[in-house]
């Protein structure tokens, strides 16, 4: 039988490049996103070209209900997930005397209280199969911190903080929990940062370059895998050597 995957916010970017990276492994996958729907069904139609299983369901993870509706739709129709990506994002770019709780709120939900709308709902799934993968989608801003993304910083620390006690909790249950902190890839969140920022960045970048969505797939298809099951409560710094 083939392994499932579920990979939120899946519908482009890294989320995409990973629901591809599985279902060339062998997975099949729930393909989620919440605004881009056209977009997340033509991602599941391209998965079935690999000869695996693939189907999309549109749900905000911030919202628990519209989560528990994601997880009956994947069990209904692909049974036991044994693995979850929390990829689902979204990012902010402001000085910080210019937040306030709306756009905390609206960070935090998605970013934060996702992964653990996610995380919660399937994981009694693997706790009664003794196995399963969670990863969560992190970011260098959240082990170093970013200027004029205090908001965004957080909620990726927190996840990492997150990720790193439940690994603890749910290891004697087969589970492992790790994250991956992307540096400065070529997504549609490079679309709000100038060209010049852009340059210094790779300047700071060792490998000189901007990562593409296929870079930070290849370590979550890794994670996801069983040569990595001696391999939890990790962060996995995919930056390029971004010197922080």
């Amino acid at each position: 039988m083939n392994r499932c995957a579920l990979v939120t916010g899946s519908s482009r970017g890294i989320g995409k490049a990973t629901a591809v990276a599985l279902a060339q492994k062998g997975f099949n996958v729930v393909v989620n996103c919440v605004k881009n729907t056209d977009m997340g069904k033509a991602v599941a139609d391209e998965l079935c070209g690999y000869g695996v299983r693939a189907g999309f369901f549109c749900a905000d993870v911030s919202d628990a209900q519209a989560v528990g509706k994601l997880y009956e739709y994947a069990h209904k129709n692909f049974g036991f997930v044994d693995t979850v990506v929390n990829n689902a994002g979204i990012s902010r770019y402001a000085l910080f005397q210019d937040e306030d709780e709306s756009s905390f709120d609206k960070v935090m939900g998605v970013n934060l209280r996702g992964v653990f709308n996610v995380t919660k709902a399937f994981l009694p799934d693997m706790i009664s199969n003794k196995f399963g993968r969670i990863i969560n989608i992190s970011s260098m801003w959240g082990l170093c911190g970013a200027s004029c993304e205090v908001l965004y910083s957080a909620s990726k620390a927190a996840v990492i903080g997150l990720g790193k006690a439940l690994s603890k909790e749910l290891g004697p249950s087969g589970i492992t929990v790790n994250a991956v902190a992307p540096g400065v890839i070529k997504t549609d969140m490079l679309n709000s940062v100038g060209a010049d920022t852009i340059r210094e960045l790779v300047e700071a970048t060792p490998l000189g370059r901007v990562g593409i969505p296929s870079d930070v797939a290849s370590v979550v298809t890794f994670l996801a895998s069983k040569e990595s099951g001696f391999v939890t409560g990790e962060v996995i710094n995919c930056s390029g050597g971004f010197v922080m």
